[in-house]
């Protein structure tokens, strides 16, 4: 019985981490976005 009321707390703390790595994801892909940004206008110039 104690098995069946961890799943949902599992279950919530496995959906959490995933949309916690989801949006860490989105910000180092938008810092490289900006690096990729700054290095061609450095190149430009």
């Amino acid at each position: 019985m104690r098995k069946f009321s961890l799943l949902p707390i599992l279950a919530l703390v496995a959906l959490t981490a995933c949309n916690t790595v989801e949006g860490a994801g989105q910000d180092i892909s938008a810092a490289g976005t900006a690096i990729t940004d700054e290095s061609r206008q450095a190149q430009t110039q």
